[in-house]
């Protein structure tokens, strides 16, 4: 067994009760507005076959609504006339990004978390897009690098002031119209009125979702940014912040909304990828095939897409297809349950990438770096990446970036920006820009 001990083994029916009880679930979570007890109690139990007749039941229920997202797509058309980003404009295009992100800085130590107005999720997409500049030495790559390593002092100040091992989110009510800070403050405000604040707060951060999940989002993200930030440096401290955002990630339990889920096999997948210690694989593999995989369907007309109204949505599409590609890329090729993973991927990557090439481009970071990696991953394999036209629809994306870039927009966040860029001026190899 592995030291990351199964569930359902240390709960007994008594233990699964409460847990269910302790849950709390924001309107933004799996299954629509009636979320499905069975499913929560199968993924407590880690019971597969639960899981998958669970999720049957649930398609039932939605009928022709399956795999339909809560809100209409936006999506933002290609212009005709577009062409690629030059790498002489990649090469300088993160040096704008500076004055921006000197305006936005708030993550300075010590501040009050319950005042702040944003997630840790933001200053770790500036680390992971100015790590991706400093690599590709684009103009700038050391006050990027300063701008990295000044956002990674106040992440790893907030993993300890929080206490849990994990990244947590900032306890602050009613401070922002953000989404996910609006999110937090619901769920903030019904652990209060139940009496278990105590149990979620620390020193101004919440450091517990009671089962809920949620903070395997900004968890996810600020623990891959440690990563790639000791790659770069070297840095032991970094590699330690990871590993400390990661075991706390594998101790968690699995939820009904496959995205966040999804956030802990990113970060699991990554610390093997780091680590090489076999107990990370195991947990991401283990949470990819209960807490990602079973919610995709496998056929009808949105056959790919998930099969809940929240997560079939693009975005949180995008964030699963990031996932399970860092998953495959680390799993050996001989690796029992790694035709599953590849399978879902291709399946999930191809309903989107023709619905970019027909329709136009949607909600557009996550996409970005999804696609980005289903590149580099595949680079080698022709076949995967022509039946998923992930290469077209990297293209038709890239054309778009360059229209709004050479218009004066700002297309994508920190992170985006930075791994575009980067892939622009040093191009995977053995793949087609840009």
């Amino acid at each position: 067994m592995s030291i990351f001990p199964r569930l359902a083994v240390l709960l007994n029916l008594c233990c699964v009760t409460a847990v269910l009880a302790a849950v709390v679930l924001h309107e933004t979570v799996a299954l629509g507005a009636r979320p499905s007890t069975a499913l929560r109690v199968a993924l407590l139990q880690e019971d597969l076959p639960a899981v998958r007749q669970a999720v049957a039941a649930e398609r039932q229920r939605l009928g022709d609504k399956a795999g339909e997202p809560e809100v209409p797509e936006q999506y933002r058309e290609v212009p005709a006339s577009a062409e690629l980003l030059t790498s002489a404009e990649a090469q300088q295009g993160f040096v704008p990004h500076f004055g921006t992100l000197e305006k936005l800085r708030w993550w300075k130590v010590p501040v009050d978390p319950t005042a702040l107005t944003a997630p840790l999720r933001e200053p770790a997409t500036v680390i992971r897009g100015s790590v991706a500049a400093v690599r590709a030495g684009l103009d700038g790559a050391e006050r990027s690098l300063q701008v990295a390593e000044d956002a990674a002092q106040f992440l790893l100040w907030a993993q300890e002031q929080a206490g849990s091992g994990g990244f947590p989110f900032p306890a602050a009510i009613g401070t922002s119209k953000d989404r996910a800070m609006q999110v937090a403050s619901r769920f903030l405000q019904r652990a209060s009125s139940e009496g278990r604040l105590a149990e979620v707060v620390r020193s101004g951060w919440a450091a517990n979702d009671l089962g809920d999940g949620g903070l395997q989002f900004d968890n996810g993200e600020c623990g891959v940014a440690m990563f790639e930030l000791f790659e770069l440096t070297g840095a032991e401290h970094y590699r330690e912040s990871g590993c400390r955002a990661a075991d706390w990630a594998a101790s968690q339990p699995l939820c009904i909304n496959w995205n966040y889920n999804s956030f802990s096999v990113w970060l699991l997948s990554k610390a093997f990828a780091t680590t090489g210690e076999l107990r990370y694989l195991e947990a991401a593999v283990q949470k990819a095939r209960l807490g990602v995989i079973p919610g995709q369907l496998t056929e009808g007309p949105h056959a790919g897409r998930w099969v809940d109204p929240h997560n079939a949505r693009a975005v949180y599409h995008f964030i699963m297809m990031r996932g399970l590609t860092q998953l495959a890329a680390v799993m050996p090729a001989d690796h029992p349950h790694r035709a599953e993973v590849v399978g879902a991927l291709q399946l999930g990557l191809r309903v989107r990438n023709s619905e970019i090439l027909r329709a136009g481009v949607m909600n557009m970071d996550h996409l970005v770096e999804a696609l980005l990696l289903a590149r580099q991953v595949f680079a080698g394999d022709a076949n995967f990446l022509r039946e998923t036209q992930t290469v077209e629809a990297w293209q038709a994306v890239g054309r778009l970036i360059a229209a709004e870039y050479r218009g004066g927009r700002k297309p994508l966040g920190p992170c985006g920006w930075g791994q575009f860029c980067a892939s622009v001026v040093r191009p995977i190899s053995g793949a087609a820009a840009p």
